[in-house]
C-alpha cells in the first residue's frame, strides 16, 4: 500500500524551496502521493515562539553555507536572496488560490524560481506581476483570488493545521503521520515512505 508524503511549505524558505526540488523525484522512487500543504511559516513562528535562523547572525551564515552544500549535492541552483526575509503573505495566498489546480505547479515553479534563482524582491508587487505573467498568468487575476476571503481563511486554516500537528518551522513533511522536519530530513522522508 503507498503511503503519502505530506509537505508543509512557504515559498519563503530557501528549506522549502530545496524540498520542492527533491519530493517529486522521492515520491516517484517510492510510489507515495507528493501532497502539498501551503502554510503561512510567519504564522507558525508567532504561534510556536520560533524564528527564522537568519535572525541569529552566526546561526543565519551557517545555515546559508549548510543550505548550499545540499544544492550542490542536489545539483540545483540555490542563490542568496539578497531581499530575505519576504513577507509571503500575498505569495501564499496565490498559492492556496491555485492549490489543486492544473495550474498550480506553474505558480509554485514560477515563485520558487523568481525567489531562489532568480534572486527577486518578490515582496514588490511589481515584481511579482511581471513574474506572473512571464510565467503565463495574468497577475490581476491571479491577485484577486489571493484576496478571495475564502482563500484567505483557507490558507489561515492550514496553517492553524500545521500548527495543531506539531509544526514549527518549514519545510515539514508527514509520512504515515510521522514528522519530519528540513530539508536535510529527506532520506529519512524517502526511508519511511518505502516502508
Amino acid at each position: 500500500m503507498s503511503k503519502t508524503i505530506e509537505f508543509y511549505f512557504d515559498v519563503g524558505s530557501p528549506a522549502s524551496y530545496l524540498a520542492w526540488t527533491q519530493l517529486p523525484a522521492i515520491a516517484e522512487r517510492t510510489g507515495a502521493t507528493l501532497v502539498y500543504k501551503p502554510m503561512l511559516l510567519g504564522g507558525v513562528f508567532m504561534a510556536t515562539g520560533n524564528s527564522s535562523p537568519a535572525t541569529v547572525p552566526a546561526k543565519g551564515a551557517y545555515s546559508r553555507i549548510d543550505m548550499q552544500r545540499y544544492a550542490n549535492r542536489y545539483g540545483v541552483t540555490l542563490n542568496q536572496n539578497p531581499f530575505f526575509p519576504i513577507n509571503t503573505l500575498q505569495l501564499m495566498r496565490a498559492v492556496t488560490a491555485y492549490h489543486g489546480s492544473p495550474e498550480f505547479d506553474r505558480l509554485l515553479a514560477a515563485i520558487f524560481n523568481a525567489m531562489w534563482i532568480s534572486e527577486l524582491n518578490m515582496g514588490e508587487p511589481e515584481v511579482v506581476g511581471k513574474v506572473l505573467l512571464e510565467a503565463g498568468f495574468d497577475p490581476a487575476e491571479v491577485m484577486a483570488k489571493a484576496s478571495d476571503p475564502v482563500v484567505k481563511a483557507q490558507l489561515k486554516s492550514a496553517t492553524e493545521e500545521a500548527i495543531g500537528r506539531g509544526v514549527f518551522g518549514a519545510p515539514t513533511c508527514f509520512v504515515d503521520g510521522e514528522m519530519f522536519f528540513g530539508q536535510d530530513r529527506l532520506d529519512w522522508i524517502e526511508a519511511a515512505a518505502r516502508s
